[in-house]
C-alpha cells in the first residue's frame, strides 16, 4: 500500500508526539533519531551527562514496539561482550551459540570511546552489514536496527579515540546541548511527578514498510550534483575558492558522506510530508551528516577552526540548485 504525504506526516507526527510525552527540549535530537531510522543509519550522539541521551533512544524504541538494549562501554569489554561466543555443553558434548546483546533493534553503545580499538573493530561487521560472525556461523540481526552511540566531551580520561573507519560508519553525528531556562523548568516538573506512559503507535513491520516508501523519494540528479560538490569541496577546497580553508583540512569526507547526504534528505523530506527532495534538506541534515568526517589540521585546532564552522564555508560556497526537480516532478505525475 503506498503511504501519501498526509498519511506519512500524520504517522511521524503521532510517533513524535508519543516521544515527547517523555523527552523536553531535544527536537533536533528526535527529528535525527527518526530520520535514521528512516534511512537505515546509525547516528553518534556527542553531549554532556544529563541530557537524556538514554531515555530518547529507550523511548523511542518503546513508541516502535521495538527492543531495546543497552551496552555501558567500559576499558575492560571484550568483543563477546557484544556480539556473544560459543559457550561448551558439556551435557550435549558439543559448543552451543551465545548470541550478544547487538541482536535487539535499538541498540544504545553508551560512552562508545571509553572501549578499546578491539572491541571498536566487533562492531563494525554489525554496523556495516547488519550481521554477526561467530566461529563458523553467521547470524543477522533484527531488522530494523539502529546503533546509537553516546560519548561525552569534557572527560578525556581513560578514553580511546574511535577509528576513522568506525566513525565513518556513523550515518550522522549530532551534537546536544543544555536546554532552555523553560525546558529544563518542564523537565524538572515531568521528572519529579509521574511519567506518561509511552504507547506504541508503530510496529517493527509498519517501519520497515516507511524504509521502503523512503526508498521511492525523488531525488534529481541536479540535487546529487549538488551533493558531490558540497563532499568534494571539503577535499579540494582551493578548488572551490575556500583556498584560505585548505590549511584546516587534512581529509575530507568520503564518498559515504555523499550516499548519506542523499538518504538523509530523502528520509527528512518524507517525515515533511514530501516524496521528493529539495535543496533546503540537504543543507538542513549536512552539518550532522559531515561534521565528524573532516580530519582537522594542527592549524584548525590552534585558530579554534570547527569541522562546523568550514562545512557552513562550504555551504555557503557551492551555488544551490535552483527549483531542479520540478521538470521531473511534473513528468513523474
Amino acid at each position: 500500500m503506498t503511504i501519501t504525504p498526509t498519511r506519512t506526516g500524520s504517522q511521524m507526527e503521532r510517533l513524535l508526539f508519543e516521544i515527547k510525552k517523555v523527552i523536553v527540549g531535544q527536537d533536533h535530537l528526535l527529528e535525527r533519531i527518526v530520520v535514521a531510522l528512516l534511512a537505515r543509519g546509525h547516528l553518534l550522539v556527542e553531549g554532556v551527562p544529563g541530557l537524556a541521551k538514554t531515555l530518547a533512544v529507550k523511548t523511542v524504541a518503546q513508541a516502535i514496539s521495538g527492543e531495546f538494549r543497552r551496552i555501558q562501554f567500559t576499558p575492560d569489554l571484550v568483543p563477546a561482550d557484544l556480539v556473544g561466543t560459543r559457550i561448551y555443553n558439556q551435557k550435549t558434548g558439543d559448543f552451543q551459540t551465545s548470541l550478544g546483546p547487538v541482536f535487539t533493534n535499538l541498540l544504545l553503545a553508551d560512552e562508545i570511546n571509553r572501549a578499546p580499538a578491539k572491541v571498536q573493530s566487533a562492531l563494525l561487521e554489525v554496523m556495516q552489514e547488519r550481521q554477526v560472525t561467530i566461529g563458523r556461523e553467521t547470524h543477522r540481526v533484527p531488522d530494523p536496527f539502529l546503533v546509537m552511540a553516546t560519548q561525552n566531551p569534557i572527560e578525556t580520561e581513560g578514553t580511546y579515540a574511535l577509528p576513522e573507519a568506525q566513525i565513518d560508519r556513523f550515518m550522522m553525528k549530532v551534537v546536544i546541548t543544555y536546554p532552555t531556562e523553560m525546558d529544563e523548568f518542564v523537565i524538572v516538573e515531568r521528572m519529579t511527578g509521574a511519567l506518561s506512559a509511552v504507547q506504541p503507535v508503530l510496529t517493527s513491520e509498519q517501519l520497515i514498510g516507511l524504509q521502503r516508501e523512503v526508498d521511492r523519494v525523488f531525488v534529481d540528479p541536479v540535487l546529487m550534483e549538488y551533493v558531490v560538490r558540497i563532499v568534494s569541496a571539503t577535499r579540494i577546497p582551493g578548488e572551490y575558492g575556500l583556498g584560505d580553508h585548505a590549511k584546516y583540512i587534512t581529509y575530507g569526507a568520503s564518498p559515504r558522506a555523499s550516499i548519506n547526504l542523499v538518504l538523509t534528505a530523502r528520509a527528512l523530506a518524507f517525515m515533511r510530508g514530501r516524496d521528493y527532495a529539495l535543496a533546503e534538506d540537504i543543507k538542513d541534515v549536512a552539518l550532522d551528516v559531515l561534521r565528524h568526517r573532516l580530519v582537522l589540521s594542527y592549524e584548525a585546532l590552534s585558530d579554534e577552526v570547527t569541522s562546523d564552522a568550514l562545512i557552513l564555508k562550504v555551504i555557503e560556497r557551492i551555488p544551490v540548485p535552483v527549483a531542479p526537480m520540478q521538470g521531473h516532478v511534473a513528468a513523474r505525475a
